[in-house]
């Protein structure tokens, strides 16, 4: 039997938290095979999330709350993975986006050995997205700079759905210093730069127009994060071919030329420059190639 904890992040999210566990814990339980538990992780909520958590703990079986007084995404999936005792560790968005029915394939090649981390991804020809075109072009804009800039081979880093072995997720947290929105990018990529196995799972995946996540503050948060990993790791191990991100920006002012937008080509614009003539980092220090 494999042990498996599913940790739902959750802030502010007493609207739709009691369905959303409902749900999962009936298809948990449907799985066989596993000895599976739901940790809701309440980060700092304000409105009656913790009370909502609390009663689904008394009712329903193996669903834990952990609350933590600070927000942050990254916090608490860092507080709830660091204390399981689970052979494998997951989590799903709260309002349940991504469809379970990719769950039982995501934990079976993790448990299996197949994969050391399993993550759905919206940008798989076997996919069924339904998202705004705003959200659309952001996401690839943002997984096509990755990929220029930090070489990374998967395609969809911040899908709310991913699994991972226990110990590989002990492994990589400590090195992991984004505590909101960016962790999942920073915990895929130092997990790829440490040589594990990431396999990418295809979604069914519908956008909620009630989420209450920021974008342009997100997509900024983001771009923060990926050149603060671009000085620590260095540039691309396996150079791609420009053209990815640059028809991704043309993409985007087409499409959608907000300050979301803007500010993706000015700071793709900016790492541009400083890659080709091999700039320092803000403390002064030489980048470090590897």
């Amino acid at each position: 039997m494999t042990s498996v904890d599913v940790v739902v992040p959750v802030r502010n999210e007493e609207r739709c938290l009691e369905q959303s566990v409902r749900q999962l814990h009936a298809a948990l339980c449907a799985m066989p095979g596993l000895v599976a538990r739901i940790v809701i992780a309440d980060n700092g909520s304000s409105d009656s999330t913790a009370r909502v958590a609390a009663r689904l703990s008394r009712g329903l079986p193996r669903v834990r709350v952990l609350r933590l007084e600070q927000p942050g995404r990254g916090r608490a999936l860092r507080a709830a993975w660091s204390t399981s005792t689970a052979d494998v560790v997951a989590y799903m968005d709260a309002d349940l986006s991504t469809g379970l029915s990719a769950l039982p394939t995501a934990v079976g090649m993790v448990a299996s050995g197949a994969a050391d981390m399993a993550i759905g991804s919206r940008l798989l020809r076997a996919s069924r997205v339904q998202r705004s075109l705003r959200r659309e072009v952001i996401s690839r804009v943002y997984n096509h700079l990755l990929r220029a800039f930090l070489g990374v081979r998967f395609r969809d880093a911040q899908c709310g759905f991913k699994v991972l072995r226990a110990d590989v997720a002990r492994r990589v947290l400590p090195a992991v210093q984004d505590q909101n929105w960016f962790f999942d990018t920073e915990l895929l990529v130092r997990a790829e730069r440490a040589g594990l196995r990431v396999a990418e799972v295809p979604v069914t995946w519908v956008e909620d127009r009630n989420s209450s996540v920021a974008i342009t503050r997100t997509a900024l948060e983001d771009l923060r994060g990926m050149a603060r990993l671009r000085r620590e790791l260095g540039p691309a191990r396996v150079r791609p071919q420009p053209v990815f991100a640059q028809q991704a920006m043309r993409s985007a002012l087409m499409v959608h030329s907000d300050v979301v937008s803007a500010s993706l080509v000015a700071t793709a614009a900016r790492f541009a420059v400083l890659r080709s003539l091999g700039a320092p980092s803000r403390s002064g220090s030489p980048r470090a190639h590897r």
